[in-house]
C-alpha cells in the first residue's frame, strides 16, 4: 500500500486527477484500463449520494479498482462529505479523498487514517482554514467559473497552499492553469465523457486522456 508521503508525491507529479462520476460498475474497469492507456496514474471514484446505498457501492467500486491495479494506480474518493464516507473508502483501498467542500472533520478523519486530504473551498478563509487543519491539496471549486484571474489573485497571498483546480479545464488551457500556480486538477466529464461510456467508445476516452497528459508534459518540458 502507498504511504501517505508516496501518496503525496504522486499527485503532485502527476497533476491530473480523472473524476469517475455515475461510471456504472459493470463498465468501470473499462474505462480504468482506456485511462491508464491514456497515461492516467490518478483517480477518484465518487459518492453520488442522491442514489441509494451510495457508501457500499462506491467502496466497491474503489476496491476492484484496487484490486485490479494494486500501486500502479492512486485511487481515491470523491465527494466525500462525511468522516464515516471517508473512513469506508479508505478501508476499501482508497489513498485519497476529495470533497467539494472544507469540512475540517472530514479532512481530520482523513490525516488520522493516513490518507491524502483534498477538500474543496472557494474564498482565502476556506482555503487556509482546510490547510490549518491539515490538508495536504486544497481544491479550488467551481475553478471554472473561478477563472485564471480569481486563481491568480488568491494564490499570490496563498502561494504556500498546495491547490489544485476543478472544472473548466481543457486540454487546450491546461497551460494556462498551470501557469496560473495550481499544483493540478480534476477533470470529470472534459475526460471521461457520459456519451463515451454510454456508448462503450473506449477509444474516445483514451484519446481524450492522452491529449490532457500530453498537455501536462508539453507545458513541464517548457518549464523545466
Amino acid at each position: 500500500m502507498l504511504t501517505h508521503h508516496e501518496a503525496v508525491e504522486i499527485v503532485k507529479k502527476e497533476k491530473l486527477v480523472a473524476i469517475l462520476r455515475r461510471v456504472p460498475r459493470e463498465k468501470l474497469l473499462r474505462v480504468v484500463d482506456a485511462l491508464c492507456a491514456g497515461g492516467v496514474r490518478v483517480l477518484e471514484c465518487t459518492f453520488d449520494h442522491d442514489q441509494p446505498g451510495f457508501v457500499q457501492e462506491n467502496c466497491e467500486k474503489i476496491a476492484a479498482v484496487v484490486h485490479a491495479y494494486g500501486d500502479d494506480l492512486l485511487v481515491g474518493c470523491g465527494t466525500a462529505m462525511s468522516g464515516a464516507e471517508a473512513e469506508a473508502a479508505v478501508s476499501a483501498g482508497a489513498r485519497l479523498v476529495i470533497s467539494p467542500s472544507t469540512d475540517l472533520a472530514v479532512v481530520e478523519k482523513t490525516r488520522a487514517l493516513g490518507a491524502v486530504s483534498m477538500p474543496g473551498a472557494l474564498t482565502p478563509t476556506e482555503i487556509a482554514a482546510a490547510w490549518n487543519a491539515g490538508a495536504d491539496f486544497v481544491k479550488l471549486f467551481p475553478a471554472g467559473e473561478l477563472g485564471l484571474a480569481y486563481i491568480k489573485a488568491v494564490r499570490a497571498p496563498l502561494c504556500h497552499i498546495p491547490m489544485t483546480a476543478v472544472g473548466g479545464v481543457k486540454p487546450e488551457n491546461v497551460a494556462d492553469f498551470l501557469s496560473a500556480g495550481v499544483a493540478g486538477f480534476g477533470v470529470g466529464g472534459q475526460l471521461v465523457p457520459a456519451s463515451a461510456v454510454e456508448t462503450d467508445d473506449y477509444g474516445a476516452i483514451r484519446a481524450r486522456a492522452e491529449a490532457f497528459t500530453q498537455a501536462i508534459r508539453t507545458w513541464e518540458a517548457a518549464h523545466a
